[in-house]
């Protein structure tokens, strides 16, 4: 995926998500220091959006799939343990990094079946 010249976006995949990412910045000490990891994730993700690793498609959670209709799903390892899922959309013009969740690393495996 040649990305260069494209304008690059992150946008949330649901107004619910955005409000859960809201809702952190005036939380408790620990969900401010996860707003910071996911604002850096989406400083990274503006400035290349494959930056994360790739997820086989086998991997995928089926209600992912049902959900967001993905093609193609990516983790971004924020520290401590934290994880960021995300999908990229895009055309000619502008690649877009949609955030889908973010979670530990119990809640992750879990997620995962690992």
């Amino acid at each position: 995926m040649r990305n260069a010249n494209r304008v690059k976006k992150v946008a949330f995949a649901s107004e619910a998500l955005k409000k859960s990412f809201d809702q952190l910045k005036s939380g408790t000490f620990e969900d401010r220091k996860l707003t910071a990891f996911l604002e850096r994730a989406i400083r990274d993700l503006k400035e290349d959006p494959l930056c994360g690793v790739r997820i086989p498609s086998r991997l995928w959670p089926k209600e992912y799939v049902k959900k967001f209709q993905l093609d193609n799903l990516r983790k971004y390892d924020l520290p401590d343990g934290w994880r960021l899922l995300y999908t990229i959309r895009g055309n000619e013009v502008e690649i877009i990094s949609v955030l889908l969740e973010w979670f530990n690393h119990s809640n992750y495996e879990r997620r995962f079946n690992y």
